[in-house]
């Protein structure tokens, strides 16, 4: 299950908590295709405890996009750098 929790100071933060997999990407995705144009988004992932290879794909999406990754625990850096690399 994955809790997502939104704020704002300047730019939006979506505080991701729990596990993260396709079902919960979907609304994911719907949350920030809401969000307006030119806006900064964010996600701090603190307590992000579990995700799949799909939700790092999305991870590293949205960060190719301009979505700055906040508080992203070491393994799914490091996971998101492998993608990148193609390992």
């Amino acid at each position: 299950m994955l809790r997502i929790q939104r704020s704002e100071n300047g730019a939006v933060v979506f505080t991701l908590s729990g596990q993260m997999d396709e079902e919960t990407m979907a609304e994911m995705e719907a949350l920030l295709r809401a969000e307006e144009n030119g806006r900064r988004v964010a996600l701090n992932l603190k307590d992000l405890t579990l995700v799949n290879e799909a939700a790092v794909l999305f991870l590293e999406r949205c960060e190719t996009n301009g979505i700055t990754l906040q508080d992203c625990p070491p393994y799914i850096r490091e996971w998101i750098r492998r993608q990148r690399q193609g390992s």
